[in-house]
């Protein structure tokens, strides 16, 4: 049994008040470990959940600035830091937020050259980017690493999201395959995306991470939840895992590759 302080019993006590976390429940968040990939969009309430919650080792890597544009779904940054790098203003207030946490921060580029290098310090993985590349560059190393990982994608009013369990549930490329020729898909920059979608759908996926974590629930494994913010319609989508996949098929991957991103202007 995890040894609570003083100032954790008083920090979580809503968290050992529930019958399926309780002080078993908590003790596994202390001592887990969570890498966030983007320090954007859904990265921002991802980080400020967890770190509320407690996750004893919270990793942040995104080579961004912040912009001005960011700022109407970006939460965890300010107007004042604009110029600053994201991962910076994220650790300055996960760090404010819960100060007994551990924050590592990586500025820098996810690629095939460094992932491997970065995931294997982390008990789960969660995609925040908002890029077709790196989202399929996630999926490999996680299935390489064998690490659980959530999946979230958000573009206009719509949000995505499923939990991947490699070599048990549907991978991302069981879904998807491939990334999307060039052209033929728009991204948040070109078509937009209303501010508090993000939102929505980054507290899922914090959800999904600690049920992950405390194994409590049912993650969205084999499940694809989708929504639409306009007429707040939720839906499920059951999924299968392929064993053809290119990446966890029975002759999948063996090392890792970058992709190309490809890009669509309206």
């Amino acid at each position: 049994m995890y040894n609570f302080n003083d100032s954790q019993l008083r920090r979580y006590d809503r968290h050992f008040r529930l019958r399926e976390c309780g002080f078993k429940g908590q003790g596994k968040i202390l001592e887990s470990s969570v890498l966030i990939v983007g320090a954007g969009g859904l990265g921002s309430p991802v980080g400020l959940y967890l770190a509320a919650a407690g996750v004893g080792h919270i990793g942040i890597i995104d080579e961004d600035k912040i912009e001005l544009s960011n700022l109407q779904r970006q939460i965890i940054h300010t107007s004042a830091e604009i110029g600053t790098l994201k991962v910076e203003s994220a650790h300055k207030k996960l760090n404010a937020l819960n100060p007994d946490i551990q924050i590592t921060t990586y500025p820098t580029m996810l690629n095939a050259s460094n992932a491997l290098e970065i995931f294997k310090s982390y008990d789960v993985i969660v995609d925040g980017s908002d890029n077709f590349a790196t989202k399929f560059l996630i999926n490999d190393a996680c299935m390489l690493l064998n690490k659980p990982y959530c999946y979230g994608g958000i573009l206009r009013f719509s949000g995505q999201c499923m939990s991947i369990k490699p070599r048990q549930s549907a991978c991302y490329a069981c879904v998807f395959d491939t990334p999307p020729s060039e052209g033929s898909v728009p991204n948040c920059a070109s078509a937009g995306v209303f501010g508090s979608v993000a939102g929505i759908l980054g507290s899922i996926q914090a959800t999904e991470v600690l049920k992950i974590i405390t194994d409590i629930g049912e993650p969205l494994y084999n499940q694809l939840l989708s929504f639409n913010a306009l007429d707040m319609n939720f839906r499920k989508i059951k999924l299968k895992r392929s064993p053809t996949c290119r990446v966890c098929g029975e002759n999948g991957i063996t090392t890792l590759k970058d992709y190309a991103n490809p890009q669509c202007n309206l």
